[in-house]
């Protein structure tokens, strides 16, 4: 297999590079789409250059709160296409002028509502990263506000078309693993304690205020001069709480949507979660310093009507130890169980020992080993097709709120019971006022 993966990735690596010339792109037949990217961080790119690389999307116009990052991504943008796009720092500014057909939202998780819904209200189809709110009456008003705008909403779990998650899911619903009584999604990595970093001015060019918007305005911390900022911007915002949701929130969203998707489910009955910081340490916020404060390890359990998923990360302790690779979900079957892994394809592991264990190799995209380019495709398809796409707003609202869900139950120490139809906590009043939260001024709640 990994000589299979060394010739894929030369293969798709050439791609790439023929992509990169503007005389390719300018062939593609169809309609052309103006296309704004905000949010011109890494992933944010990924996106981009799969629109470029489509042949159907003239990127007209970019947005970044940070001036490098946005200078850094608008000059990629003129080499690959020969034509610079315009630059704003502003996205209210740049739906307003630049009037796109499409908006690509890649920013920090917290800006993807307010964004979103934006962008819809000024006639815009939307590709929205993953996971699409913060919180969950988030998510809903955007699901609303894209049925009201009639616009097409695609967000960025790219796993639903990827070709050995489409067949791994093909083998899973024939039955060829049984009848599946219980899912386990996971992630682990390596690490340790962690020490505050000091908190220093935003480097020249950062609008930090703009920056965390709508939510707290925290001590910007880390070294500048690092490409991860050392903290919170540009990468690290994951593992801070007010902006993002923790590993769950992040990592955890591929999973547990790639869970809904196979077994056809919307949501979970009742969802309890623990977890905490042993290894990193109590969260540190002062005048002076601060630490992320996400947990380093967390184990949430989703009870279903027909199965019960489990959810488990670390970030400790790696996963050497474990057959597989350290991001995945085992479905567990009673022919077999069944593991759907990133880079390694899909493994079943049949209960009859003396029958062959079965493997479907992947077929991702670079850089960053990932399918942007077929749900790009999708997305395009949808626009003019009117119909529904792979990743629609609604059916990811339902798996980014199984991710909220198992954080709002870890905030609480206790279980929640799930009104899934009404997207409620019934008679728990303390939970469901963890449902949406208060904005920053002046910024406004989107309302559902």
């Amino acid at each position: 297999m990994a000589a299979d993966r060394r010739t894929f990735l030369k293969g798709s690596l050439g791609a790439g590079l023929a992509f990169a010339a503007p005389a390719v792109l300018r062939g593609a037949a169809g309609r052309q789409f103006r296309t704004a990217l905000i949010g011109c961080g890494w992933w944010g790119m990924n996106i981009c250059r799969a629109a470029i690389q489509s042949g159907r999307c003239t990127l007209a116009a970019m947005c970044d709160v940070d001036r490098a990052a946005l200078d850094a991504a608008a000059a990629q943008v003129e080499k690959l296409t020969g034509t610079a796009p315009a630059k704003y720092d502003d996205f209210r500014n740049l739906l307003a002028e630049a009037k796109p057909d499409i908006a690509i939202v890649a920013t920090p998780d917290h800006w993807h509502p307010l964004i979103t819904i934006a962008a819809v209200e000024a006639g815009a189809h939307v590709y929205v990263e993953k996971p699409i709110s913060h919180t969950v009456k988030e998510g809903r008003a955007m699901v609303n506000a894209a049925r009201a705008a009639g616009r097409a909403v695609q967000a960025g779990t790219h796993r639903r078309v990827s070709p050995h998650n489409v067949s791994g899911r093909e083998f899973l619903r024939s039955g060829k693993a049984g009848t599946i009584g219980m899912v386990r999604a996971f992630v682990h990595y390596g690490g340790g304690p962690e020490k505050p970093r000091r908190n220093v001015e935003p480097p020249a060019g950062l609008n930090w205020d703009m920056w965390c918007g709508p939510g707290p305005l925290r001590p910007f911390n880390g070294d500048p001069a690092s490409p991860w900022g050392g903290g919170i911007h540009p990468r690290g915002f994951r593992q801070y709480l007010d902006y993002a949701n923790g590993t769950l929130g992040d990592w955890g969203i591929h999973w547990l949507d790639q869970i809904l998707w196979i077994m056809e489910e919307k949501w979970p009955r009742t969802v309890f979660s623990t977890g905490g910081r042993p290894i990193k340490g109590p969260p540190v916020l002062t005048a002076e310093e601060q630490t992320t404060d996400a947990p380093d390890h967390q184990v949430a359990t989703f009870a279903f009507e027909r199965f019960t998923v489990q959810w488990e990360h670390r970030q400790f302790a790696g996963n050497n130890a474990e057959k597989g690779e350290n991001v995945g979900c085992y479905f567990y079957g009673t022919a077999g169980t069944f593991h759907m892994a990133w880079q390694k394809g899909w493994t079943f592991y049949p209960a009859d020992g003396r029958a062959p264990i079965l493997n479907q190799a992947p077929a991702l995209n670079e850089p960053d080993s990932q399918n942007i380019k077929e749900l790009w495709d999708d997305f395009l398809a949808a626009i003019e097709t009117g119909k529904r796409p792979a990743s629609d707003i609604e059916e990811v609202h339902r798996s980014t709120v199984m991710s909220l869900l198992g954080m709002l139950s870890l905030k609480l120490g206790r279980s929640i019971r799930w009104d899934g139809a009404r997207e409620t906590i019934p008679d728990d009043p303390e939970a469901a006022a963890l449902l949406a939260r208060e904005y920053r001024k002046p910024w406004k709640y989107p309302a559902a």
